[in-house]
């Protein structure tokens, strides 16, 4: 069983800068989809990004194009996101996930992203 874990989440004033990091057990890292999830306070979690297995492809929630970008190194077993001019309503916690087939199968434990006005 995968293990993902996730880290660089804190706290940072709005328009300021975050990277997390999800670093995953095991060798079959490079033959999944991997994304960034989050989950605010008294809401449903919510979809933010997703890169193929090779990188070559990567798809958005609306609300953050342009403003963070998910990456991954097969080699390191670690899929990131980047996060800049970050919102308040970006305040949640944030969650790596691997997709195995049509389903997100397994899931980091999360780490909390707050964002100050």
């Amino acid at each position: 069983q995968v293990q993902l874990v996730e880290s660089g989440g804190g706290l940072v004033q709005a328009g300021g800068s975050l990277r997390l990091s999800c670093a995953a057990s095991g060798r079959t890292f490079s033959l999944y989809a991997m994304g960034w999830f989050r989950q605010a306070p008294g809401k449903e979690r919510q979809f933010v990004a997703v890169i193929t297995r090779s990188g070559d492809n990567t798809y958005y929630k609306d609300s953050v194009k342009g403003r963070f970008t998910i990456s991954r190194d097969n080699a390191a077993n670690t899929v990131y996101l980047q996060m800049n001019n970050l919102k308040p309503e970006d305040t949640a916690v944030y969650y790596c996930a691997r997709k195995g087939g049509s389903d997100w199968s397994n899931w980091g434990q999360g780490t909390q992203v707050t964002v100050s006005t």
